[in-house]
């Protein structure tokens, strides 16, 4: 199966697969590692089985008197069957003992190419015993020579065990281990294929609550009741699902209120306008009744310029902007020097410190601009503006007073949402465009109602 055609099959089939690739491999591995490893330790053991009934046939085999012809007679070489694990050894093994160039005593069938190759080995072998293996008629041998003295007689004792023996023992095991691992592995899939369904059951549930979140049905929460990795993604789309249903909420609210503010000055331009067409100048002449059109156009004009700049905020939260260094002190000199002609009989007072802070100025002018013309249009006679910075400049602190009448409460809690209304009955999007430029801007403000005023504070961290 191709790795494309793998993709295209549910993720718990995918699992399972996996699991019984892996199984197969390893009962595949295990199936070639295991003989080599088996034919291993037994040849050890078919050494150690010989040299064990050999030093038995020695130590059975010591008559008072040496004599060669009754010596390892073919009795002497299989022992009874009742002497123990060593007895059984000495059953298995056979035996052949060399006495000069031309006698020796073992089984007839033995090839006489064979006992001279020993006679060889035996005669050139440096140590009392050593082992050694040879092919006799395309079978395999394992034998050991052993150099010993029978009442002060030289012999040499070859006990040897063929292949078979290893072979069938080796067979017996590894047919046996395969039947157990065919069963293990057969057995194995089942489990697999539960655990693979109860792997990717949870990831089958948020699949469908994220195709439920995008056909726009997002009413229903997201409760997996687990803690582990299934359990995080669970949430985070939970939190996701709010979050969602928040931007709706405040998007249904902006659409109904930016209906209803921009309703109102369209029908007072179409009605102005009518009058005109009908010879009835509602403000007394033309002139008056032209100014009220031109008023409520120009309000027209900013709702609209507001709707639209609050819209490229949002579209900017969520893109990396080339933020610059400026001078925070000049800007807010700039915007005031500006500003201070609408009301020529309030008095502005600045305190500034030079802050150079990093961001957007285009932004900050709006916000700052925002924040001055409210002070301007409900201050009565004074505006403070202090900025200070901190030593190191990594914080910023900005102060605006005006000496205005205090902010109700129930207008307090709402100040910088969309369209909140104030004391003078007006609607808008000046605070809320202000705080979210703050915002992006990692800082923060917020109003409070002082003794003798109201006073906005702005707080910019991160300062440069």
């Amino acid at each position: 199966m191709s790795k494309r055609s793998l993709k295209n099959l549910p993720l718990f089939m995918q699992i399972w697969l996996v699991f019984a690739a892996i199984t197969l491999g390893i009962t595949v591995l295990l199936a070639v590692l295991f003989p080599w490893t088996l034919r291993d330790f037994f040849t050890k053991e078919i050494y150690a089985t010989i040299e064990s009934a050999q030093q038995g046939l020695l130590n059975n085999n010591q008559p008072r008197e040496f004599d060669e012809n009754n010596f390892g007679d073919r009795r002497q070489l299989h022992p009874p069957s009742d002497r123990g694990m060593q007895m059984q050894n000495m059953r298995t093994v056979n035996h052949v003992i060399l006495f000069d160039q031309e006698r020796f005593i073992g089984p007839s069938r033995l090839p006489r190419d064979f006992v001279n190759t020993l006679r060889e080995q035996a005669t050139a072998q440096q140590q009392d015993s050593q082992r050694y293996s040879a092919f006799v008629e395309e079978k395999k041998v394992f034998y050991v020579i052993q150099k010993a003295q029978v009442l002060e007689h030289p012999i040499t004792i070859v006990s040897f065990l063929w292949d078979t023996y290893r072979d069938d023992l080796v067979a017996t095991l590894f047919n046996r281990l395969l039947l157990i691992m065919a069963v293990v592995f057969l057995l194995s899939w089942i489990p697999a294929f539960l655990l693979a369904r109860y792997l990717s059951k949870p990831l089958t549930t948020l699949g469908n609550h994220v195709t439920r979140l995008a056909n726009r049905e997002w009413h229903t929460p997201i409760q997996l009741d687990r803690k582990d990795e299934f359990g995080n993604l669970g949430e985070s789309i939970e939190q996701l699902r709010n979050q969602i249903i928040k931007q709706d909420d405040a998007q249904q609210t902006l659409l109904q209120h930016a209906s209803h503010e921009l309703k109102t000055p369209v029908m007072v331009i179409r009605s102005y306008a009518q009058s005109i067409q009908d010879g009835i100048y509602p403000k007394g002449n033309l002139s008056s009744t032209v100014q009220v059109i031109e008023e409520e156009a120009e309000r027209l004009e900013k709702q609209i310029r507001d709707l639209l700049y609050i819209t490229k905020l949002d579209y900017l939260a969520t893109r990396e902007t080339d933020y610059k260094s400026f001078n925070l002190k000049e800007l807010i000199q700039e915007v005031a020097d500006r500003l201070r002609w609408q009301r020529t009989e309030v008095e502005w007072e600045l305190t500034l410190d030079d802050a150079h802070i990093v961001g957007d100025l285009e932004q900050w002018r709006v916000a700052i601009e925002n924040l001055l013309d409210n002070q301007a249009r409900y201050a009565e006679k004074q505006i403070k503006v202090t900025l200070n910075k901190s030593a190191n400049e990594r914080c910023v602190d900005v102060r605006i007073w005006n000496d205005g009448l205090p902010i109700e409460d129930a207008v307090m809690k709402r100040l910088f949402h969309q369209f909140s209304k104030g004391y003078k009955g007006e609607f808008g999007l000046g605070l809320a465009i202000t705080q979210r430029i703050i915002n992006l801007h990692n800082a923060s403000i917020h109003a409070e109602n002082e003794k003798d005023g109201v006073a906005f504070y702005i707080s910019i961290t991160r300062a440069q």
